[in-house]
């Protein structure tokens, strides 16, 4: 009747040391809730104010989906190295019908609830090198990722719904081939892009054509323990991508040509690459393909927050 009463008028709060969460997530039993589905189901539909969800240190191996209806949910990790959501799900795995899952039956996680945010928290697809393999797919709108970790190989992050927009903050992010992909518009600044060995492409953007925005990358560090010359920096999903790099500093790893058509000759005059002011030992601008573009420096101001979020503002 206690935890009734708690649901129902959603006045009582939850506290770890001198902090209030309205739920506390605690494998050891010590929270509201041993398993992180179970806070996101107890969360009243479409609530306006935020509801705050403390993840304390552990691995939590589940397959969570996050409702249209649970908006304004706010994760918060208590430690991002160890407070860990995983599953490992593949494309080929078969499921109790015997079909296949699928890239998007990968996900571990799927977000479809606007206004969303995670903090300290890593997100890992443990599947290993067996093809495609999602950590986290968000198709809600106005989703924001605070010092995040995204674990994978294959599509690791899934920005997926066309109109949704995305704000990725001090994040890590690794994987292999079009380990980011997707419809979304979505920011990646001050991010560590982990490019693992085996070689492939960071980025397949599948934008829209109406969309002026697709993934932007502004002041992150390109690294990783893939050979020099094995990655390149995308590939064109469907033909009106759109990917750009800004002030970001590019390892070795990064192919000096920079773009694949993903033999498609047709999306060379469709798509949109661009950097501006690359350095490290990945720039190479004279020898980058010549359909991509070197952002000028009036060009450049179109890529800021309120540009390219619009009526989204960023609280830093």
């Amino acid at each position: 009747m206690l935890r009734l009463c708690i649901l129902l008028t959603f006045v009582s709060f939850s506290l770890y040391g001198q902090t209030r969460y309205d739920f506390v997530v605690a494998k050891d039993g010590s929270g509201d809730f041993t398993t992180v589905q179970q806070a996101i189901d107890a969360v009243p539909d479409y609530r306006k104010n935020p509801t705050t969800i403390f993840i304390k240190k552990g691995a939590y191996k589940e397959k969570l989906l996050l409702a249209a209806s649970k908006t304004n949910v706010k994760f918060i990790g208590e430690d991002v190295a160890s407070t860990i959501l995983t599953n490992d799900d593949y494309a080929q795995k078969k499921n109790r019908f015997g079909e296949e899952m699928g890239t998007t039956g990968s996900s571990g996680f799927f977000i479809f609830g606007d206004d969303f945010s995670a903090e300290n928290i890593t997100f890992e697809n443990s599947a290993g090198p067996v093809g495609q393999a999602v950590a986290v797919r968000v198709d809600g709108d106005r989703v924001m990722f605070t010092n995040c970790r995204f674990l994978g190989n294959q599509d690791t992050l899934y920005p997926h719904g066309e109109k949704s927009r995305q704000y990725y903050r001090r994040c890590y992010i690794e994987g292999t081939v079009d380990f980011i992909f997707g419809w979304s518009t979505a920011v990646f600044e001050d991010c560590t892009i982990f490019c693992k060995k085996g070689g492939g492409y960071i980025t397949a953007a599948s934008t829209l054509e109406t969309t002026p925005y697709g993934f932007v990358f502004i002041k992150c560090q390109i690294t990783g323990d893939a050979p020099a010359h094995s990655f390149y920096l995308g590939r064109p999903w469907r033909p009106f991508a759109k990917t750009v790099f800004i002030d970001c500093t590019l390892g070795e790893q990064i192919i000096p040509e920079g773009w694949h058509n993903w033999n498609k000759p047709d999306a060379e005059k469709t798509s949109f690459y661009a950097e501006y002011n690359s350095r490290g030992a990945g720039a190479e601008d004279a020898k980058r393909v010549k359909w991509a573009h070197q952002l000028t420096a009036e060009e450049v101001k179109q890529y800021n927050l309120s540009a390219i979020f619009g009526d989204w503002k960023i609280n830093p």
